[in-house]
């Protein structure tokens, strides 16, 4: 039996390469840039298997360039950019990688919170501009202590920046579609959403895109939260509406916010959001450990080659799908 026909849109882990090579012939975009669609339409056409690094649209109009896929993996918890209907109708199980970057993301979200609360960032650039001058320091900050951390979407990630929050001395409420079971072992209460808006000093964001949390946080959710509340978004940057969150924190509606997720994406230098005094950004790295990321790759690479074997993917988002 020959080989399995793989297409990797980037490069990925050595060890996750060497374990799809032992199986597949491999093909990888090597470049930085996103791999020319025209050409992936092209290389699809005799491929097995599609290790997405996260930077294509896999929809039907590829699908249908690809009639021998048997599975699309891709190497993100995250599937946006996934038509997960389409590959369905075409019997093509889709796995992403969940679990394996729940603490990494835990700590970066939480990281957002203690910089923006202690003001880090502000505190380097005061440092750094030599305004530090007699021991003269105007980077105060605000407690967490005895503050009330809201988190909409409590599910493995929110739960671990729930750990992390106790930790603190944070009190928890939090938001989901429907309350955990388990809420009590978090320490943390269920309450609407509006409640959540009205109540929190420190508001995170853990939901996934979805047509029903697409521009959830808009003009109205940001003129029901506290003048002094903190907004932290590490989920994705559609579910806010970014000319809404500019104009809360421009005219201090709310008091700061912290993204590891933009809309744009990336966003570009001179975006007015970058203009604000009241706001941290980092380039979408809730993921960016040496030891999460090798993981995620390994888990992608798992459920590629058990989708070319025709089994059960680790991590499948489509399960009902028949393979080929």
């Amino acid at each position: 039996m020959g080989k399995f026909k793989v297409l990797l849109t980037g490069r990925t882990w050595p060890a996750a390469l060497e374990a799809i090579q032992e199986e597949c012939e491999v093909k990888v975009w090597e470049d930085s840039s996103p791999i020319p669609r025209s050409l992936l339409m092209d290389w699809l056409q005799e491929a097995e298997g599609l290790f997405s690094t996260g930077d294509v649209h896999v929809n039907e109009e590829l699908l249908a360039a690809a009639p021998n896929l048997k599975v699309v993996a891709q190497s993100s918890v995250g599937y946006d950019n996934i038509d997960i209907e389409a590959c369905t109708r075409r019997g093509i199980p889709f796995g992403n990688t969940p679990g394996v970057l729940v603490e990494a993301t835990a700590d970066l979200t939480f990281a957002l919170l203690l910089s923006s609360a202690r003001r880090i960032h502000e505190g380097w650039e005061f440092v750094k501009s030599g305004s530090w001058k007699n021991g003269v320091n105007i980077s105060l900050g605000v407690d967490l202590f005895g503050k009330t951390l809201g988190i909409v979407g409590m599910g493995d990630i929110g739960s671990a920046v729930a750990r992390r929050a106790r930790a603190c001395g944070l009190k928890l409420i939090y938001h989901n579609r429907s309350q955990r079971e388990d809420d009590q072992l978090l320490e943390a209460q269920y309450v609407s959403f509006d409640a959540l808006l009205e109540q929190a000093d420190f508001i995170i964001v853990l939901v996934p895109l979805s047509n029903q949390s697409r521009g959830m946080f808009g003009k109205k959710e940001f003129a029901k939260m506290k003048s002094s509340a903190y907004f932290i978004n590490a989920s994705r940057g559609s579910i806010v509406d970014t000319e809404a969150l500019y104009e809360s924190l421009r005219t201090n509606q709310i008091a700061y916010a912290a993204l590891d997720v933009t809309d744009p994406e990336p966003i570009s230098g001179d975006h007015p959001l970058l203009s604000l005094p009241n706001i941290l950004i980092t380039p979408h790295v809730g993921s960016a450990t040496y030891e999460t990321r090798n993981r995620m790759a390994n888990l992608a690479a798992d459920n590629l080659l058990a989708g070319l074997r025709g089994e059960k993917l680790p991590a499948c988002v489509n399960p009902s799908v028949q393979f080929k």
